[in-house]
């Protein structure tokens, strides 16, 4: 087997292939970061408030059918077991 042939697939070589393309994905990675329209304080502020109620809204709206589902089978479960 020639030298040459060898070369070709030489760890080596390959390793330094892989940190050239990990190094054109950092520099790409770069470049798209430079293009994103970021948003300003005051969104980020509104977005993350509008979160939090909404989050709070869904969780009263949650508990309040809880408590009627519970209502409703204990209702069931006593008038069918005779309890009431």
């Amino acid at each position: 087997m020639s030298n040459e042939a060898r070369d070709d697939t030489s760890p080596l070589k390959h390793a330094k292939g892989a940190l050239g393309q990990l190094k054109q994905y950092a520099s790409e990675v770069k470049t798209e970061t430079k293009r994103v329209t970021w948003p300003s304080m005051q969104e980020v502020y509104g977005t993350t408030v509008m979160v939090i109620l909404t989050t709070f809204a869904f969780g009263i709206y949650f508990y309040i059918c809880d408590l009627v589902f519970r209502q409703g089978v204990r209702t069931l479960l006593d008038h069918f077991l005779h309890r009431g």
